[in-house]
C-alpha cells in the first residue's frame, strides 16, 4: 500500500468523523446523559452486537467495569455477547435470534439500559433484544448507520451515524461511545 493510500483512507474517516459532529453532537450528549443517568441511579448497563459491534460491546463494557481515563469506582455494566455457553445454548434451544432476548428477559431490570451496537440496525438477535427490553421496561440506546434499519423505532434514543460502510461506523461507534465514557466519568 502505498502512502497515498494510507492518507487517503484516513481522510476518508476524518470526513466521516466530521459529518457525524456536525450532525449527531446532540445526539451524542444526550446519549451521554442518558448513560450518565443510569449510573447514577445505580441501574445497569447492558451492552450487545454481532461480529465487530460484539467486539465494541465487550469493549466498552470492561471500560465501565475497569476504567477508561481515570481511576474511579467500578460502574455495573454486562456485554451480553461473552458467555459461549449461554449463547449456544440459546441459539441451539431457541434459535440465534433470541441469543441476547434470553439475557435480557433474565438480566435487565426497570432503570437498567440495553446498549446495541448494530450497523445495519437489521440483525434479528439484536431487534428481539430490544423487544424483549421495551417489554421489561428496560431504556435502549441503538448506535447504527445508514437509515437505522428497523431497529430506529425499537429505541428509545438513537445514535446513528451518516455512512453506509460498515468499518467507519464501527470506527466511529467505538469514538462515540469512548467519549460517552469520558463524559460520564467526569460527571460522576
Amino acid at each position: 500500500m502505498a502512502a497515498s493510500d494510507v492518507r487517503t483512507a484516513l481522510r476518508e474517516l476524518a470526513e466521516t468523523a466530521t459529518r457525524t459532529a456536525d450532525t449527531l453532537a446532540d445526539h451524542v450528549a444526550r446519549a451521554a446523559t442518558i448513560v450518565r443517568d443510569t449510573v447514577r441511579a445505580g441501574g445497569t448497563l447492558f451492552f450487545c452486537g454481532n461480529g465487530g459491534s460484539a467486539a465494541d460491546a465487550q469493549h466498552m463494557a470492561t471500560e465501565y467495569v475497569v476504567r477508561y481515563r481515570r481511576n474511579r469506582r467500578a460502574y455495573p455494566a454486562v456485554a451480553l455477547t461473552t458467555d459461549t455457553s449461554l449463547l449456544t445454548a440459546a441459539g441451539n434451544d431457541f434459535g440465534f435470534d433470541h441469543v441476547f432476548s434470553r439475557q435480557v428477559e433474565a438480566l435487565c431490570r426497570p432503570g437498567d439500559l440495553l446498549i446495541i451496537h448494530s450497523t445495519s440496525g437489521n440483525s434479528p438477535n439484536v431487534l428481539e433484544a430490544a423487544k424483549a427490553a421495551r417489554a421489561k421496561g428496560v431504556a435502549v440506546l441503538a448506535l447504527s448507520a445508514r437509515d437505522g434499519g428497523p431497529l430506529r423505532a425499537l429505541a428509545d434514543h438513537n445514535v446513528i451515524v451518516p455512512t453506509d460502510r460498515t468499518d467507519r461506523a464501527q470506527e466511529l461507534h467505538l469514538c462515540i461511545q469512548h467519549l460517552i465514557c469520558d463524559l460520564v466519568e467526569q460527571e460522576l
